[in-house]
């Protein structure tokens, strides 16, 4: 294993399908490729958006927006079933090996909110620590287009950062990567590793990676997952439908690394499921800073400030 110094740090990123829209399945997938991230020296190992239990790929090909359709109906049934309950100690696997191998992980869940009804599904980005403790649950702000079917508007109780080792942590999903003032949320706090999470494209990835990169001199990693035909399982509801109207590739990866400069360290890879890890070391953010601190020197908090809101939304106060 490669000795790392006191201002370098290990990270893996794990572009991975998940045994779509099963849960119990897709989180020992995610178990496994966590054990082998810290066998590897990696010290945090991030996966994609929505990974657990996937993506919910059908929504745009199976005229999702039909309004009162058993169709959609049956496989949103279906996906809340299989939704990550926190409170009810679902993601408890993933915490025990993180904490047994001293791994942080940043992972992306569709989350059936316990404190929102339970019926409902939050695309969550949750942080959990190197001790097995979860230390924030991101829910996205605004699902992107064809996604606020099936997926619920978050808060910002989750944009906050994390230390690990000389770095601080922070990070988006998917498409909330392009809200200035969500990013400048993280910068605020001293963000310099931003985890941008994905369900899987290049097209995505390829531009917002350098660009985040250039504004806020950090390191971006972005990681995406991947969607193949071949990963619809049998058993699913409308599995004939679910089948027919797939692609052979849906989501073909595009995971990436770049420095605080823009350029890259792990350029964007597609259609391979594997772990890609690199060291990157913070004294290349300090040189880049030397220019441009979006949160300290080159900041006006005299003439433009935000607020961010980090209360957790509910819909009722009860005094007993």
């Amino acid at each position: 294993m490669k000795k790392t110094t006191s201002t370098q740090l290990t990270v893996g990123l794990a572009q991975v399908a998940p045994v779509w829209l099963q849960r119990d399945a897709t989180l020992e997938k995610v178990t496994e490729y966590v054990a082998k991230a810290a066998a590897d020296g990696c010290r945090l190992v991030a996966f994609g958006e929505a990974l657990v239990p996937g993506y919910p790929f059908w929504v745009e090909r199976t005229d999702g927006a039909r309004f009162d359709s058993a169709v959609q109906k049956s496989l949103y049934a279906h996906y809340v079933a299989q939704g990550v309950d926190i409170d009810a100690g679902d993601l408890g696997p993933v915490c025990t090996v993180a904490k047994t191998k001293k791994i942080a992980v940043y992972l992306g869940v569709m989350e059936r909110a316990a404190d929102r009804g339970s019926h409902s599904l939050y695309c969550s980005m949750v942080y959990i620590d190197a001790d097995g403790r979860i230390a924030s649950v991101h829910r996205k702000l605004m699902p992107t287009y064809e996604e606020r079917l099936v997926w619920a508007m978050g808060d910002g109780h989750g944009l906050r950062t994390h230390k690990l080792g000389a770095f601080t942590l922070g990070g988006l999903n998917c498409w909330e990567n392009w809200l200035p003032l969500a990013r400048a949320s993280l910068y605020a706090q001293g963000e310099d590793l931003h985890v941008a999470i994905w369900p899987g494209s290049r097209r995505n990835t390829s531009d917002i990676t350098r660009f985040i990169a250039r504004e806020g001199r950090c390191y971006v990693m972005s990681v995406s997952g991947l969607m193949r035909a071949s990963d619809i399982p049998a058993g699913l509801p409308q599995h004939e439908l679910l089948t027919s109207t797939a692609d052979a590739l849906m989501a073909d990866g595009g995971s990436c690394l770049a420095d605080p400069s823009g350029e890259w360290i792990l350029e964007p890879e597609c259609g391979k499921e594997r772990l890609r890890i690199a060291t990157i070391d913070l004294s290349k953010v300090l040189e880049e800073r030397q220019n441009l601190d979006v949160a300290g020197h080159y900041s006006r908090p005299d003439v433009t400030r935000l607020s961010v809101d980090r209360r957790r939304q509910a819909t009722a106060e009860f005094s007993d």
